[in-house]
């Protein structure tokens, strides 16, 4: 065997070893979140504020540049709630302990009400952006995100030919277990 086609088998069969050993380059996980802020009703050219608080379910998917989610959120505010599935990437920024992200998200209301005037929500798209840090722990299968959101669902129900809009936003902690 000439000595160039040894080298290059022996540099295929060291990357092929070394990768089989070499732990994935993509983590898998679940999670929950909590989040305290307030929502503002856009309707017929008045708005209303009040302090809403959120809870969460989520489970993804995290590489290297990107993490990718599939999550359920329900939003709570004195007169509205309302039940959420949504679709989210986030850009991590690279750093060591500390890693700062931006994310997006879309998806759809499942379910939700107007308690006020008994009024059920429509099936509307829903859009949110993300931007917050994770602290890695190096020793524990866990990270933590504390992140700042703000969810837009526009048209949320019908009533008396109005079609208001709800801006949600909040701060919010998230834990995520790493399988």
């Amino acid at each position: 065997m000439k000595l160039k086609t040894s080298i290059i088998l022996s540099a295929l069969t060291i990357s092929a070893t070394s990768s089989a050993i070499a732990n994935p380059v993509w983590d898998l996980y679940v999670g929950a979140s909590v989040g305290v802020g307030a929502e503002t009703v856009f309707a017929d050219g008045h708005k209303t504020t009040n302090t809403a608080q959120s809870f969460g379910a989520l489970a993804g998917v995290d590489v290297p540049l990107f993490r990718f989610e599939a999550e359920y959120n329900y939003l709570n505010e004195t007169d509205y709630h309302a039940h959420l599935g949504m679709l989210n990437a986030y850009f991590k920024i690279p750093s060591v302990v500390i890693k700062p992200y931006l994310g997006a998200g879309v998806g759809l209301v499942l379910d939700g009400e107007n308690d006020a005037i008994h009024t059920k929500y429509e099936n509307t798209a829903t859009y949110q952006g993300m931007i917050g840090v994770t602290l890695d722990v190096p020793a524990l299968p866990f990270k933590f995100d504390v992140e700042g959101r703000a969810i837009y669902i526009p048209n949320m129900y019908k009533f008396e030919n109005i079609k208001p809009d709800l801006l949600h936003y909040e701060g919010r902690i998230k834990i995520r277990y790493i399988f």
